[in-house]
């Protein structure tokens, strides 16, 4: 339940292009053109207008809004603009790089691993060796430590069967497990991770909810209830992704909008990457958490072309 808006009828690729050099040359730059054409276009259209601009211009796209644009309206057009693939392959790059600790910095990779469709994970994979002669499991064995290192890997590797296959045994038998982790605060043990790591999204959310049915609770919360260490914080956000991501996400948001300033790269994050997927849900969702309107947050904690943007692809008519 995406919230982009794509007109009835599309111009061509070239007519976008057109417009779009147009609202880069002279003085100044038409940051509305800018909103208008590349807001409302899906990623397949955004991918057409890119290698036709590269053809009429001789002249990359990416490149161009680098030069034109700046800021965070800057930032979030360039993510927007970028193949879905490549994007999550740098953001996830960007995160390993970050020398922080604790996990908000790895949001992006528990994202793409238990968020995203297969085979999107796979193309990320790829993208990422493509752009930086590695893998992701390489570098994030070079850059997060234990335990949570073996459970991004494990994340990251895996390529969980698409279809709705449910084993009621299987789901019975693994909330049995998961709780006996859970008891003994034994987390990180092999059991926790295979299980968390290859079974597809049916049988996961299955396994959730004979967890909930035989032992009273949600699962995140019995594992909260084991500390607030970076191992549970890890593991609530793979839950919330592969069980409701527009719970995630609503959290990511809140957490970007609510108290003292606002967390621009993760606002712009949670809407660029959920804008053709999911945000009508995040919506309801962040209504249900914070009891306010996800419009009204995002209008009321952003301004000017930035906000403009944002709104475009929360469905806005700018």
């Amino acid at each position: 339940m995406a919230t982009l808006r794509v007109p009835d009828v599309v111009p061509s690729a070239d007519e976008d292009c057109e417009r779009l050099k147009k609202s880069f040359d002279g003085l100044g730059t038409d940051e509305k053109a800018v909103i208008r054409i590349l807001g409302c276009r899906n990623a397949n259209q955004r991918r057409i207008i890119k290698d036709s601009y590269q053809q009429l211009y001789n002249q990359s796209l990416i490149d161009c809004l680098h030069s034109e644009l700046s800021g965070d309206f800057g930032k979030a057009v360039i993510l927007w603009a970028q193949d879905p693939p490549e994007r999550d392959a740098k953001l996830a790059r960007d995160a390993l790089k970050k020398k922080k600790k604790g996990t908000k910095h790895l949001q992006v990779i528990v994202e793409v691993s238990c968020a995203s469709s297969p085979h999107h994970l796979m193309a990320v994979r790829q993208a990422y060796c493509s752009l930086f002669d590695c893998s992701l499991e390489e570098d994030i064995t070079s850059n997060v430590d234990m335990p949570l290192r073996k459970l991004l890997v494990g994340l990251v590797g895996s390529y969980r069967y698409d279809r709705e296959v449910v084993d009621m045994v299987v789901a019975k038998s693994e909330a049995v497990t998961l709780h006996e982790a859970i008891r003994t605060k034994k987390l990180d043990c092999d059991g926790v991770v295979w299980i968390l790591c290859t079974r597809n999204v049916f049988q996961l959310k299955a396994t959730f909810d004979c967890y909930k049915q035989t032992y009273g609770n949600t699962i995140d919360k019995d594992i909260k209830g084991c500390g607030n260490g970076d191992l549970e914080s890890l593991l609530k956000m793979v839950i919330w992704c592969i069980d409701s991501p527009e719970k995630h996400f609503a959290e990511v948001i809140g957490s970007s909008i609510i108290g003292l300033g606002t967390d621009e790269d993760s606002l712009t994050r949670a809407i660029v990457t959920r804008a053709e997927i999911d945000t009508m849900k995040i919506r309801g969702e962040y209504y249900n958490m914070y009891n306010t309107s996800l419009d009204n947050a995002v209008i009321g904690d952003t301004s000017g072309d930035y906000k403009n943007f944002l709104m475009t692809l929360l469905g806005a008519r700018i």
